[in-house]
């Protein structure tokens, strides 16, 4: 496919996450009530509206991509095309009244993301990349930070509670000793900081696809380099994440997988 469809694809996932936003921003301000999902998890209506919302505007601008949402699965019939939509990505804290939610919204072609919009409406911040199109911040292009040496390097860690189960634990731990500093914004903030220079290394051990196959475009477009911890391009049933600048997240990686070699 060329580079037109991937800019059709992007406006519809951006009109999509528009969508999304002025739902989530409705019941941000009235609240919902919060039910439990077989796994425990948190769900609102929010969450499901806003889905319904971001389908109807994706299968009208793409009726050859299947869907996979996080409310209402994956389409039966298979396609070369694939949306993958996290319609509240935060939904604990969606309940919790902090702003530390979003929309994803990626498009997978063939195995490969080419499309991603992460869309932060009380946070006030929407980041889209495209394949070969650069990754973009409220319309500016941007661009990781060119950090080479881990001491001038500043981490931030989310989901990682498996990792405390882990080899790589005390890699870690080292990594943290030996950087500049340590933060823990999570969810989409620490990704969208990344993009833009603010930050230069991201692990997360507990992760969905849905919640970051948008994010790795905006990444990967932004110069960065984001793959599994074992260093392998994201699949569908990736659960663990390392995301940074070229030289930081190789540096990383080799410590990481050390340690998981012994």
């Amino acid at each position: 496919m060329s580079q037109g469809d991937w800019s059709q694809a992007l406006h519809a996932a951006r009109e999509a996450a528009q969508a999304a936003a002025e739902v989530l921003q409705h019941y941000w301000r009235r609240g919902v009530e919060v039910e439990l999902k077989s796994d425990d998890t948190p769900v609102t209506v929010a969450d499901r509206e806003a889905e319904l919302a971001i389908r109807a505007i994706l299968q009208k601008a793409l009726p050859e991509a299947s869907i996979y949402g996080e409310e209402f699965g994956r389409d039966e019939q298979e396609h070369e095309l694939l949306w993958m939509v996290d319609p509240l990505d935060g939904t604990k804290s969606f309940v919790r009244r902090t702003p530390f939610f979003s929309t994803q919204i990626a498009l997978m072609y063939r195995g490969e993301l080419v499309v991603g919009v992460s869309c932060a409406p009380i946070y006030g911040e929407t980041m889209w990349a495209s394949a070969r199109g650069g990754a973009w911040f409220e319309g500016e292009r941007v661009q990781v930070a060119a950090t080479r040496e881990l001491a001038q390097a500043s981490l931030s860690a989310g989901n990682i509670k498996s990792l405390t189960m882990d080899a790589r634990w005390a890699a870690w731990g080292a990594l943290i000793r030996d950087s500049n500093r340590i933060r823990g914004y999570g969810d989409f903030c620490h990704y969208h900081l990344l993009a833009r220079g603010g930050l230069d290394l991201v692990l997360e051990s507990d992760v969905n696809i849905l919640d970051i196959a948008a994010l790795a475009v905006i990444v990967r477009e932004a110069g960065g380099v984001f793959t599994d911890l074992e260093g392998q391009p994201l699949t569908l049933d990736t659960r663990g994440v390392l995301a940074g600048v070229p030289a930081v997240h190789a540096l990383a990686l080799s410590r990481l997988d050390a340690a998981l070699k012994g």
